[in-house]
């Protein structure tokens, strides 16, 4: 038996889940029947990423996503492979049936090799508040590998900068500087530097977004903000050098253009595509980021893992699952510095 409940108010002796859908908005659904096969997670912990907001606020494009960065453990499986017990984060770019993973327990259906890369397994002993990180660093090392393949060599030794200071950008610059790249990490609002100076986050790369000791144009710049806006992407092709790569890792809509640029945003991003184009008569090179491959996690999980990397400090608020609704409602409408994280 199911039930919506109040804002803050579980139901007795279950949690359920949060649907994102519904007239009234986000919703705890409590006492939601778990069918059976497949893989079932005890959720530890949540993340609530921006894409979840886009979600909440309909301004989303592709296919939804709600609730997928998490910690938990399996406590049933018919999956082989995938045993009660082990400790696992979830892809959600897998071709897998799966509800909200803002649930006390989430059931993952589908193929069995699917259902066993979508949940890949992560160390015992390794705080949640880390692992919790493990989903948007493989977006990270994912973006990080199209650098790779548009620039056609290895990062080391490049200047990379990345525009957008939200977690995405602070982990691809984490994970950049990781790799041996000179890095800068921009944003248009200075808040959010000041946010990572006070964290002790990056500060090399934060530091580096003036300019000082890296006065050549970048060979890559990544726009990593929420949105590929035009003003954005105008400061990323007048920084970058000529013939040097853009990266396009922000949302997108179709059929998104740049006067003066000749390139299909957005087939570039969805399609990872990489195409030659010429900006105020100097060449540059376009490319896109999207979505994750499994290799991407065994990267992701080793780095958050690793304490100096030091992305719990990234968190600064934490709610619980039945107070996720209202807590919802309010980052939509407004500003957070940091990652939410939700507990049960």
């Amino acid at each position: 038996m199911t039930g919506r409940v109040g804002p803050g108010v579980a139901a007795p002796g279950a949690l359920g889940r949060v649907v994102e859908l519904g007239a009234e908005g986000p919703a705890l659904v409590a006492g939601i029947a778990v069918p059976g096969g497949g893989a079932l997670v005890e959720v530890e912990l949540m993340g609530v990423c921006r894409s979840d907001l886009k979600e909440v606020a309909g301004t989303r494009g592709g296919p939804g996503q709600f609730g997928h960065e998490l910690v938990g453990r399996v406590v049933e499986s018919d999956v082989p492979g995938l045993h009660a017990g082990m400790r696992v984060c979830l892809d959600p770019n897998r071709p897998v049936t799966r509800g909200s993973g803002f649930a006390d327990r989430l059931r993952v259906r589908g193929d069995a090799e699917e259902v066993r890369l979508a949940l890949p397994a992560v160390p015992e002993g390794v705080p949640a508040r880390r692992l919790v990180f493990a989903e948007p660093a493989a977006c990270a090392a994912h973006c990080l590998g199209a650098v790779r393949r548009h620039l056609g060599t290895e990062v080391a030794g490049r200047s990379v900068h990345v525009l957008g200071a939200g977690i995405a950008g602070v982990l691809i610059a984490a994970l950049a500087e990781r790799a041996g790249a000179r890095v800068a990490l921009r944003n248009r609002s200075a808040d959010r530097l000041g946010f990572l100076r006070e964290r002790g986050v990056l500060l090399s790369a934060v530091d580096g977004a003036d300019g000082a000791g890296d006065l050549e144009r970048p060979d890559a710049v990544v726009v990593a903000a929420s949105f590929v806006v035009d003003e954005l992407l105008v400061e990323a092709l007048d920084l970058v050098r000529p013939g040097g790569l853009v990266l396009l890792y922000g949302g997108t809509r179709a059929g998104q253009r740049l006067a003066g640029l000749d390139v299909d945003l957005d087939a570039v991003r969805r399609g990872e595509l990489r195409v030659e184009a010429v900006w105020r008569g100097s060449p540059v090179v376009v490319g896109g980021s999207y979505g994750t491959a499994p290799e991407d996690f065994a990267t992701a999980i080793g780095a958050v893992a690793d304490e100096r990397l030091g992305v719990e400090r990234l968190v600064t608020r934490e709610a619980r699952l039945a107070e996720l609704p209202d807590v919802l409602r309010e980052l939509v409408s407004g500003r957070q510095l940091g990652k939410v994280v939700v507990t049960r």
